[in-house]
């Protein structure tokens, strides 16, 4: 893998108010475990300065950067952390395909498996878990067929005009983009939702060991979209805008 990143010491991390928490991110992706445990979107919504998406959910900034900094300073910068910055798209995309495409088609059923176990047995004591139903094959129906679309269409085109760039080619490309985009916000949406409905994934205490290993996976399933939306979001699609 190729990569122009130079390795960071804790001395030179600083973060301002100002930064988009994409940003952020990109430069110091330990922060994204910060800002997952703070609710903070950095992969949809990642495109905002780091002060306003405080000020939007009533914290203060100030204390979020000590945090980060303070961060910073006991998990400095290491190359292979931000690599996928100065990776080549068919490097990306391939990464891409085989570890986050990869894990929705194998795991996607199994889950599928569990969140419909646990709605028919627990459905009638539980009524949130008729919701919890309904979002996840909603949401497990649109990120099958988001994926196929990239994988047949939007990558190839990619790496199409990598290979011969055209205006056609580039104004074509970001219209496809600018619909990814939305269908990585409708995801999002439906992930905060089910985090809201379970209550951040917290199983009540008469709760069975599959009930409790349904949250763990849908749990799991949210982490690894946001990984999977802030590589195509925050670095792959920024390269054709």
């Amino acid at each position: 893998m190729t990569t122009n990143h130079v390795q960071n010491t804790a001395a030179e991390l600083q973060f301002t108010g100002e930064e988009l928490v994409r940003d952020i991110v990109l430069k110091f992706p330990k922060s994204a475990d910060y800002f997952k445990s703070k609710r903070i979107d950095f992969c949809c919504g990642g495109a905002k300065p780091l002060a306003e998406v405080t000020a939007e959910k009533d914290m203060n900034t100030e204390a979020v950067l000590e945090d980060l900094h303070e961060l910073a300073k006991n998990h400095p910068v290491l190359e292979s952390d931000t690599a996928w910055v100065g990776a080549s798209s068919q490097e990306l995309i391939d990464f891409i395909v085989n570890k986050h495409h990869h894990y929705l088609r194998e795991e996607l059923p199994l889950i599928a498996q569990n969140v419909t176990k646990v709605f028919r047995v627990h459905g009638e004591d539980s009524p949130h878990l008729a919701e919890m139903y309904r979002l996840f094959h909603l949401l497990r129906e649109d990120l099958l067929k988001h994926t196929a679309q990239e994988e047949e269409t939007e990558f190839p085109k990619m790496l199409a005009y990598e290979a011969q760039p055209t205006a056609d080619g580039l104004n074509e490309l970001r219209g496809l983009l600018r619909g990814l985009e939305e269908e990585h916000d409708g995801a999002g949406e439906i992930l905060r939702e089910l985090r809201r409905i379970t209550n951040d994934y917290t199983p009540p205490e008469h709760a069975c060991t599959t009930y409790r290993l349904t949250y763990a996976r849908l749990e799991e399933l949210e982490g690894m979209t946001f990984e999977h939306v802030h590589l195509e979001n925050n670095i792959l699609f920024l390269r054709y805008q």
